[in-house]
């Protein structure tokens, strides 16, 4: 084996020692919400902490997890992401393998409209009006939806389909399998690398949107997660006094661990997926 020259050593040192300072900068903010979540209110408000909780406390997920407004948030967004995600995926996958096969016609043209939308789009209003032609205004429908497909997802899918051998969908038919046998029991099965990525891309997207939530939903029980945390974060101790809390128990919390704790708890089910993927992810290289 050939050892490393002087450059080469440096060039490694160098690489280690950036690396370890970027690892620091992109975990150092979740530990330090993480703490703030698990920290004392009253002895934040004294001193602060850095990166240890000062005390130890779970009043603030108390106060989150005993919160309706909360729960009912998170109950919406588990729901709209996981049809959103089945549908999104399911749909991606149908288009882009139409687009991929060259004996589609006009398969180029439907390519170049999927494409257009990604560089124009009617905007915010058309959008608008049509969720509300649909009658799916103020419903589950109206966060899905409109958010199903993806230009670049489709894109993405196609790639990899035409990776694909054609001689195994040529010898499926002969043995007598349509297209939709081959695409159900052939392409899938082989495709579940891309499928387990863009099936993430899609999740982090539906679990992240609140600007639907905006548009398109007037019922706050039926607001998003990301859509609650932001008006609580601005509106932290009307929260409080809105769940319920007694006098007592709010003074053992502060806005900065219950925000903390709210985002914490918003952040741990997409951190929890992301291990399922990566074995699927693994097998694909």
């Amino acid at each position: 084996m050939i050892g490393l020259s002087k450059g080469e050593k440096i060039f490694s040192f160098c690489n280690y020692i950036f690396m370890c300072i970027l690892i620091v900068v992109m975990i150092f903010p979740f530990w330090y919400l993480v703490m703030g979540s698990f920290s004392d209110a009253r002895l934040v408000a004294g001193g602060g902490m850095f990166l240890i909780p000062e005390g130890f406390s779970l009043d603030a997920y108390r106060a989150i997890l005993t919160n309706n407004a909360f729960l009912s948030s998170f109950r919406t967004t588990i729901i709209v992401t996981i049809l959103g995600t089945l549908i999104g995926t399911f749909f991606t996958a149908t288009t882009a393998y139409a687009i991929s096969k060259k004996r589609l016609r006009g398969a180029g043209f439907v390519s170049f409209l999927i494409l257009f939308t990604m560089l124009f789009n009617g905007g915010m209003v058309p959008n608008y009006l049509l969720v509300k032609e649909l009658g799916i205004m103020n419903t589950y429908w109206a966060l899905i939806l409109p958010n199903a497909i993806n230009a670049f997802n489709i894109f993405v899918m196609r790639s990899f389909f035409k990776g694909i051998p054609d001689e195994l969908e040529e010898a499926a038919k002969i043995d007598g399998a349509n297209d939709l046998t081959v695409f159900f029991r052939i392409i899938l099965p082989l495709s579940k690398p891309v499928l387990a990525t863009i099936g993430l891309f899609i999740a982090v997207f539906y679990w992240n949107d609140f600007f639907s939530t905006i548009l398109y939903i007037t019922d706050r029980d039926k607001w998003q997660l990301q859509a609650f945390l932001r008006d609580m974060i601005s509106n932290t101790a009307q929260m409080l006094q809105s769940s319920g809390s007694t006098i007592g128990f709010q003074r053992n919390v502060s806005e900065f661990t219950v925000r903390m704790a709210s985002i914490v708890v918003a952040t741990i089910p997409i951190l929890i997926v992301y291990p399922f993927c990566r074995s699927t992810l693994q097998k694909g290289r």
